[in-house]
């Protein structure tokens, strides 16, 4: 059941009415490092992650090295089993990227933790998840890990808003992600980034790769240093301060703003082809019908990139293990434009294609 040990750990997080924050259960254990960087997400103690101002954000997710983070914020109002409790975040770590079924699993937790005030009750039922693959309550509902498969997940984001939101030039992050070029996404609203960030992937639906996004980051060394470690990323910040850190992009994406800016190191990159404009032009058509529901857009546009990948398959030659690679000395003697031979070339690589 190779689906129910997603699960790998869970805590709780609780601010007192003297505004302290403290660690008060976890199960079976979170390192010190983890729980260092879930503190700064969550919030509770200095005004940001879940909380921005006077937006609260009750469930958001981020991800660090090889797991998921899911963090639930609830308010404590008066209950009789929490008395001397403000709010509580709870916490589920796991291996796998599926927002919704971990945010369907953290509302029953966090329910019923409030409800009784002790972590025992909370453990049955996450234990009855990991063993399982349900938990069910007599008031707050039943889960069941069978529910939330992870390709329906996948094909409902909203792929048709980003290009509407920016029309042609949604080429240019359409090309990073094939080219597996790094990007990073600003925005101060931690919904609207959690939005944009997640459905990025799904505009190569040939990889059905999110673990390439990195949802919320922040400028710690930590996190910093993890992201200079990986050669391609959506990384979403809510610090303005990172449009300065060309260090971390190819492509920086303004959310707030509507703006798409090219690192310099990177324009050679993405000069733009016919076959780039044919694409953007293909994109904001079909975003623009109205007939296409998300999942038959994505379909769209991964039979487009299919397309383009099938001609560049037609490029390749036989090494001499009989395998189709792409060769850059036979790439170059079909006279193409430096752009596109560039493009190609790039492209063959992020594919795994090239032989020099």
């Amino acid at each position: 059941m190779a689906c129910i040990s997603e699960l790998v750990s869970a805590g709780i997080i609780e601010k007192d009415v003297n505004n302290d924050v403290l660690w008060t259960w976890t199960y079976p254990s979170i390192s010190s490092e983890y729980k260092t960087l879930i503190i700064n997400k969550c919030g509770l103690g200095n005004g940001l992650g879940l909380s921005h101002g006077h937006h609260l954000v009750s469930f958001c997710y981020y991800h660090h090295h090889q797991s998921w983070f899911y963090l639930h914020l609830t308010d404590v109002f008066e209950l009789p089993n929490l008395l001397r409790v403000k709010q509580f975040v709870l916490v589920l770590q796991a291996r796998d990227f599926n927002p919704e079924k971990y945010e369907s699993l953290s509302r029953i937790l966090s329910k019923t933790y409030s409800e009784t005030g002790n972590p025992a009750n909370m453990l049955q039922l996450y234990l009855s998840v990991l063993v399982k693959g349900t938990c069910s309550t007599e008031d707050n509902g039943t889960f069941m890990v069978k529910q939330f498969d992870k390709v329906t997940i996948f094909s409902c984001v909203p792929a048709k808003d980003v290009v509407k939101l920016f029309g042609l030039e949604t080429i240019l992050i359409y090309t990073a992600l094939l080219l597996k070029k790094r990007i990073v996404v600003y925005h101060h609203n931690l919904d609207n980034l959690l939005w944009f960030v997640r459905a990025l992937p799904a505009f190569m639906w040939h990889r059905q790769d999110w673990n390439i996004i990195y949802p919320y980051m922040q400028l710690t060394n930590t996190e910093i240093s993890e992201l200079l470690s990986l050669p391609s990323y959506v990384a979403g910040f809510r610090d303005a301060a990172v449009e300065g850190r060309t260090e971390l992009y190819d492509v920086f994406v303004n959310l707030p703003a509507i703006e798409i800016t090219v690192a310099a190191h990177a324009k050679e990159m993405f000069a733009m082809t016919k076959t780039h404009k044919e694409i953007a032009v293909f994109m904001t058509r079909q975003a623009e019908n109205s007939d296409l529901n998300e999942k038959a857009f994505i379909k769209e546009i991964s039979n487009k990139t299919n397309e383009l990948l099938r001609s560049l398959r037609n490029l390749a030659v036989k090494n001499e293990f009989g395998q189709d690679v792409i060769k850059l000395s036979e790439l170059k003697k079909n006279k193409f434009a430096p752009a596109l031979e560039n493009f190609l070339w790039n492209l063959a690589a992020a594919e795994g294609y090239t032989h020099i």
